[in-house]
């Protein structure tokens, strides 16, 4: 965990603690990041985005933390920890560690930034009125899984199966989404494979295991342990010739060949807004669900190029962005 300055930090959140000694200058409200190390630095810059539309800069007026380095089981000691330490406020942009912190504290605000129904994932009681300490951001992965495989077979239509690789660890979002994909691909007729990583040592098994089967395509669902792959991913996909499509924008722009899903930027600076009504002194409890629908396509034409595949005119019409 990264505790610099936590000795000093220690317990500035916490009202009952005494008044800072004369010439001491207060210690600052600590948030806690439940979150992965970002390798796409542009999310972390939209949630100080956020933040700063309420007043709030790190190092100003406000502390940031964070403590997890991406292990599934380490999530509950993790979100233990930031409670023990008095932040004013977990954050946290995934299902599992939404659910850690929920379980490791009921008094402590927490904002998430899910791709599963919050209510059904037991993390508010409605959308508009969340009750307890919880509210956040909700995003659109698990609905875009179909719209995905349509896109990608429309890419790919000699294709006549497809894989989809999701991470084991985080069944709380994997299984709905295979559920989906199930009737997706049999409404279309193609057999779908599912496949399973949770660690990097998995992946050349898995590409093995994609030729084995014949796969004409992959499909990598959103997972904070994937997402922080993607550019791994993208390498691998095109040196095995894979079509590969991934939720996230940053696989085509590392390489992959095309993304489909929420604009996570957007999500992000949603978070830090609603992190900053929190330390302003907002109940979570009275704060809505929002829902985040804003979607991007992105597709690589250079490596679908490389890869043969000739991009329908009507995708590239309406993709977002063409990487070239």
């Amino acid at each position: 965990m990264n505790r610099r300055g936590f000795m000093t930090l220690l317990g500035g959140a916490a009202a009952a603690w005494p008044l800072p000694a004369p010439g001491q200058q207060p210690a600052l409200p600590v948030i806690g990041l439940l979150v992965l190390p970002d390798p796409f630095f542009g999310r972390l810059r939209a949630f100080h985005e956020g933040l700063n539309e309420l007043g709030y800069h790190e190092g100003r007026n406000v502390a940031i933390e964070q403590n997890w380095d991406g292990q599934y089981d380490q999530l509950p000691a993790a979100a233990a920890d930031l409670v023990m330490h008095k932040v004013v406020v977990i954050v946290t942009a995934n299902t599992p560690g939404a659910l850690a912190a929920k379980e490791a504290t009921t008094t402590v605000p927490i904002v998430f930034n899910v791709g599963v129904d919050p209510v059904q994932a037991g993390l508010v009681a409605s959308l508009n009125r969340p009750g307890g300490n919880a509210t956040g951001i909700s995003v659109l992965n698990i609905e875009l899984g179909s719209k995905q495989l349509e896109l990608l077979h429309e890419m790919v239509p000699a294709a006549t199966s497809i894989a989809l690789l999701i991470n084991p660890a985080s069944p709380a979002f994997a299984e709905p989404l295979v559920r989906q994909l199930k009737l997706a691909s049999e409404k279309r007729k193609l057999r779908l494979h599912v496949l399973q990583a949770s660690a990097e040592r998995d992946f050349d098994s898995i590409f093995a295991t994609l030729a084995k089967l014949r796969a004409g395509a992959l499909v990598i669902s959103s997972d904070p342990f994937l997402n922080s792959r993607s550019e791994l991913l993208a390498t691998l996909a095109l040196r095995h010739k894979v079509p590969t499509m991934h939720q996230i924008r940053e696989f085509p722009a590392a390489g992959g060949l095309v993304g489909y899903g929420t604009d996570i930027a957007h999500s992000w600076r949603l978070m830090g807004n609603y992190t900053g009504h929190i330390l302003k002194g907002e109940r979570p409890g009275n704060m809505p669900v929002q829902q985040a629908t804003k979607v991007e396509l992105v597709i690589n034409l250079k490596t679908a190029k490389a890869l043969g595949i000739e991009v329908p005119p009507t995708l590239l019409a309406i993709a977002d962005e063409v990487i070239e």
